[in-house]
């Protein structure tokens, strides 16, 4: 099976080129592909040096799946191209998620609806994926009304610069600025452009996204977006209405159940989701349950989960797992 990684030499595609290996996706050949300017250059996988190549080259080897993280413009130009050559794409970018016939998928909750003639597929944005990996189950049941998020959001979702920014604030040198203002100890609510209703890019994803992986409109969400200062990880307070009342035992079974999701919630010992349990693994977690003593069938959860892996590369890799499990690819 020849696989593409594009965007191979960015935070998110070093991380699906690692889970390809360790999650022992049956790649026969790797195409990894970067910039012209990275052309030449190697990439390790498998023991192997895996010479990096340009988007055209790996478009004219044909490969099977291509696995897209380069931005939106890449992915705008060269998905329908690597499509109508017969390949599958999976694109990590927010330029095909709310395109009507493109499907957005986290497979625990809707793979059911990906066929052998999806050839572009969606991966969701990053807080996306943990917020409807922890509200999925419970809507479901309960039936969401309203959801108000705020987000507490890594460094590594801006990317390599923002990281390097905030090592250097921490170091107090001077290097190249991802953020208009410093990252170190300070806390932006700022996460990608602004819009003219006033709420960031991001912000809007986190109101559309889940509405079409669920395939309901019957709820609303209303997200506000900051950057903080950990380098890897995502963390969001949820509060969410329901249509029908619950019981918190009811809510820690269904979570507890909920493939991918690992709950976290002993007060007494202290016990809750953060950045730094969550780096590096593949769960979304979730603690701080807790009944809305101000408002009635109302909820607060905390979700954290590691942004660069169930929030992009996890994802995008078990959507290509899916997709060969059913005999798609």
């Amino acid at each position: 099976m020849k696989v593409a990684v594009v965007g191979a030499t960015g935070m998110v595609g070093q991380v699906i080129l690692h889970l390809l290996e360790t999650r022992s996706f049956p790649v026969t050949t790797l195409i990894p592909v970067a910039s012209n300017a990275s052309a030449g250059r190697v990439v390790r996988f498998k023991n192997q040096n895996v010479p990096i190549v340009t988007i055209d080259e790996a478009l004219a080897q044909k490969p099977v799946l291509a696995l897209f993280s380069a931005g939106g413009d890449v992915s705008q130009e060269w998905a329908p191209k690597f499509a109508a050559a017969g390949t599958t794409v999976i694109d990590n970018s927010s330029f095909w998620r709310m395109d009507p016939n493109i499907k957005l998928v986290v497979p625990e909750l809707n793979a059911a609806v990906l066929t052998k003639d999806d050839k572009i597929i969606a991966n969701p944005n990053c807080s996306t994926i943990q917020l409807v990996m922890a509200l999925g189950p419970l809507h479901k049941v309960f039936g969401m009304k309203r959801v108000i998020v705020s987000t507490y959001q890594s460094v590594s979702g801006t990317g390599q610069k923002a990281v390097q920014q905030l090592e250097n604030e921490i170091k107090g040198v001077s290097g190249p600025m991802a953020y208009p203002y410093p990252i170190h100890k300070n806390a932006l609510p700022h996460c990608d452009v602004f819009l003219d209703n006033g709420y960031t890019k991001e912000e809007q994803k986190l109101a559309t996204e889940p509405q079409k992986i669920l395939d309901d409109t019957s709820f609303m969400v209303s997200a506000t977006a900051v950057r903080i200062p950990t380098a890897g990880g995502h963390s969001e307070s949820v509060n969410v209405s329901f249509e029908r009342d619950f019981s918190l035992d009811a809510v820690r079974a269904l979570l507890q159940n909920a493939p991918g999701v690992v709950v976290q919630d002993f007060p007494e010992t202290n016990t809750y989701p953060m950045p730094a349990i969550a780096h590096g693994k593949d769960d979304v977690f979730v603690g701080r349950i807790r009944r809305d003593l101000s408002q009635e069938r109302t909820l607060n959860l905390w979700i954290v989960a590691d942004n660069l892996r169930k929030g992009a590369a996890t994802n995008a890799v078990q959507i290509a797992e899916h997709l060969v499990s059913k005999g798609f690819i």
